[in-house]
Formats: structure tokens, sequence, C-alpha cells
């Protein structure tokens, strides 16, 4: 964390510091900005935010007693310095283009932008946002491995890509840091807007655009709307990188890029693509080697090979983005590719692999889901299986598909079919929809369970050595518990 005062604090929120004294506003925050009570550490600042459950003014007092300097607040708190922002209700009605956060969240905003604007003027800050449907957080966790290459890197814990998630990452740079990863989400218009006002890209990495969220957006156009506002945010000279394969949604754009001053660079596996992977494949465990190709890799058809530690063929994408990035910013392509290569998978229930004593593989990738990563799941399970085991597929409900649920479900279990799958387990009722689709396409066996203690039971009695085991669903589905204790995890 940069050092600020409580009288700075104030100053950049719009807030009053209480109590009002000047030997107050003198005080310093030099430890971390936390939103969790629990996380507080001395002399650090307490984020006090209204969560859905729980009303984070109710927690000054233990974030005094573990040494809080003090509190960021929307009322006065007794017992702990706060610097206190008003609540404008203009801010908390619905309109389109501005989403309705509190006082506090936007606060923490200005903080975090503050932040962000002392460390520019410290050494010069270089900031790439990634935004996309999925593959956001593998996508940071790679550009996290390359770039510290080029000099000291900031990335995201997990997945903090949120009003929330943002600031904190953006919290934690100090003078030296050199390059930032930004991961930034959105389940509505404006959401990525408020992210970039906070940490301006001045690259902007846009992967794909699904399903995710389509019960609030309405429509794929909407959800391709709001991960524009990355690219609108790049400055004269920018740089986005787009997904060439994605070609209806992504891909367009590069208009709005170029007509914001910004260049463009296509990534993927199209004949256009300026950042190309050919002659692709799997190994027997699902990691991805290919051939990247590129401007400035000599003559036509040169290239230099990559293979990838991280199981999943669509890891791909990802892959040739993070690139495109580090070249820009002056890594050569065999240093690239080397990086690439030596990256390994950092975050939790992300195609995590166990291979068991027994000779049963273990697949925990039950994070997230939406209809594209699911497939793509799916499709890694199918290139893993080998030749003396099977295929079983354990999956549960996808949310906030909307009226489109059924469908999105029935058309994950004909995806199951059509790779052969061998026994596809759906979890939950919103998932059971697959189960129908799969058996009608010509699925070998399916099975239906209520929660996951019923597919534990199951898959106890099912599994035998030389499977491979899938598990993926939404986070709030519950999968990721069911994969832990499948695969011998307590942690």
């Amino acid at each position: 964390m940069i050092p600020l005062t409580l009288g700075e604090v104030a100053r950049v929120t719009g807030g009053l510091v209480h109590p009002g004294s000047p030997q107050v506003a003198e005080l310093g925050v030099t430890g971390p900005v936390v939103t969790d009570s629990r996380e507080v550490s001395e002399h650090g600042l307490y984020v006090a935010r209204r969560g859905e459950s729980a009303d984070g003014h109710d927690f000054v007092a233990a974030a005094a007693e573990r040494g809080a300097v003090a509190a960021l607040t929307n009322r006065v708190v007794d017992g702990l310095p706060c610097v206190v922002v008003q609540e404008d209700p203009d801010r908390l009605s619905a309109r389109p283009d501005r989403p309705p956060y509190d006082a506090v969240t936007r606060a923490f905003a200005a903080l975090g932008r503050e932040v962000v604007d002392r460390c520019a003027a410290a050494g010069g800050l270089r900031i790439v946002g990634i935004t996309g449907s999925s593959g956001k957080t593998s996508t940071k966790d790679l550009m996290a491995q390359v770039l510290p290459a080029l000099g000291p890197t900031l990335a995201p814990e997990a997945s903090y890509n949120s009003e929330v998630g943002v600031p904190l990452t953006v919290c934690r740079l100090t003078e030296d840091t050199a390059y930032l990863v930004a991961e930034m989400g959105a389940s509505g218009a404006g959401h990525i807007a408020h992210l970039t006002a906070i940490a301006p890209p001045e690259v902007a990495v846009v992967l794909n655009v699904g399903s995710a969220h389509l019960g609030e957006f309405g429509s794929r156009a909407a959800i391709m709307e709001a991960k524009s506002e990355l690219v609108q945010a790049l400055p004269a000279g920018g740089l986005a990188v787009l997904n060439a394969d994605d070609e209806a949604l992504v891909a367009t754009m590069g208009r709005r890029a170029e007509e914001a001053g910004a260049r463009v660079r296509l990534v993927g596996l199209a004949q256009h693509a300026d950042v190309r992977a050919v002659d692709v494949r799997t190994d027997d465990r699902g990691r991805a080697s290919f051939v990247l190709h590129a401007p400035g890799l000599g003559t036509p058809g040169q290239g230099v090979p990559v293979q990838l530690q991280l199981v999943g063929v669509h890891h791909v994408g990802n892959a040739l983005a993070v690139a495109a990035v580090a070249h820009e910013w002056g890594m050569p392509w065999d240093q690239v590719a080397a990086a690439l290569g030596a990256a390994t998978s950092r975050s939790r229930w992300r195609m995590e692999v166990t291979e068991r004593a027994d000779g049963v593989t273990v697949v925990n990738d039950a994070y997230n889901a939406n209809p594209e990563s699911m497939r793509a799941a799916l499709e890694s399970l199918a290139a893993m299986r080998g030749p003396d085991g099977r295929a079983v597929a354990v999956v549960g409900g996808m949310l906030e598909l909307g009226a489109d649920s059924d469908a999105e479900h029935e058309g994950v279990g004909r995806h199951a079919a059509r790779l052969g799958v061998d026994h596809l387990v759906t979890v939950g009722e919103l998932a059971a929809p697959a189960a129908g689709a799969y058996q009608a396409d010509g699925g070998a066996r399916a099975s239906s369970v209520a929660d996951r203690h019923e597919a534990r039971t199951l898959l106890d009695g099912l599994l035998r050595p030389g499977d491979v085991v899938l598990l993926k669903s939404s986070r709030d589905s519950g999968l990721r518990v069911l994969g832990d204790e499948l695969a011998g995890r307590s942690d």
C-alpha cells in the first residue's frame, strides 16, 4: 500500500475525518486495505461495506482490536477513527449507465484510483485489463507468471474482478510495481466502465462473449456491449487484444478501439489472426501444445513451439492473449514461449487434476460454469480418457441463464454424447435436462441425483482404476467440494 494519511483519504473520497482533529487527520494508513475485519493488520484501513447478508459497520470494533488505524464508513462508528462518506440517493437510483453502488463502494473506487495514480507518478505503471465470459482468472494467472520477467508485477488474488476485488487489488500496489494485471467482470451495464475508472488499461484483452449472466443481461449482444466497455476505455495508442475466433462479437470490438485511436491485435486459430496457434495438439493428460506464429518470427511459416502445463485445449486462446501482451511490452517471442511453458495452474477448482493412488484421475473444474466453459471441460475430459478407462462427467447446474436454462443444459448433454462420454451424472434439478438429452443423443449411461452427497455415494461404487472423472458446475452448485472429497483434499 502506498501510504496515505486519513486527511488524504478524506480528500480523495469526499469524506470527513471523525473525530475531526488535526491529529487524527494526520494518522497514516501504512498497512493493508481490507473489507474483511478478520484480515485487518496493524495500521491498515478497514472498508465497512454493506453486503447481502452483513453490514461491515457491525465489525468496526473487531477491526480496531486487530490494529486498524481507521475505517471507511458511511456513518460515524465510535471506537475507531473513521473517514465518513455520505450516501447520495441519486447514486442508488437504477440507471442503465451507472451501477447503483453505495457511497462506501464508490469511495473505495476513488481510493483505489488515487493509489494507481500515485504509483504511476512514482515510476510508471502499465495496466492490462482482462475480461471475457470465461477464462479471465486462468488468463490472469498466466499473465502473472509471464510478465514478472519484464518487471515487478501485481495480479489479483483468486477471482478479484468486481467493484470490491479491483480496488482491493490496486490498493496493494507499491512504488516499485511496473505491471498491473486487472481482471474485470460484469453482471450489468456500466460495471466494467466503473472498474476501468479505477485501473485505466493501456492494453485491453477480451477473451470471449458467451452465455454467462445471460439471465441478467438478456442477450449475448448486451453482454458484448458490457465487455466492450473495456476496449472503449483504451487511450489513444493503446492496444486491444481480441479473440479472432469470436468473429461475430469480440473481433468486431476492433472498430471501437480504432475509433478511440487504439491499435488492434487479433489472436486465435483463425488464418487472419495476428498472433496465431497452429498444429494444436493435446497429450494424454489433456495438456495442449501448439506452434506460435506471429509478426517478427522470421520467414512465413516459421513459428515457436509452446507446450503448456495447463489442462485443456481452451487454454491455447488464453496463452495467445498473454503472448500478445508480453510481446507488446518488449518480451521476445522465444522468451514468451518459454514463460508460457513454465506456467502452472494457480487458482483452485479450475481444471485441477489429481491422480489418485487407485488409478482414478479426478478433474475438479467446479469453480464456475457456463455453456461454453462446460463444453470446453467435456472436451478436455474426452481427450484425457485412456484406452483402459472411462470418461465420467459429473455436472451441476449452470446459474444465471434465465429462460434459456433448460435448453443450455440439454446442449451440454448432447455435447457429452457426441464426445463419447461413458457416464453422465447430473446433480440437482437444474442440471437434470442434460441427462435426458444425453441419452436421447445416444449417450451410454446417465444418472441423476439430488445433491453432492448422493453423487458421492454413486461415484464411490462406480469409479475404477483408469477412469477419469470430471466435476463441473457453477460455484453455488457445490461440486467443487465433492471434487475435493474425491481427490482427498482438505485444504
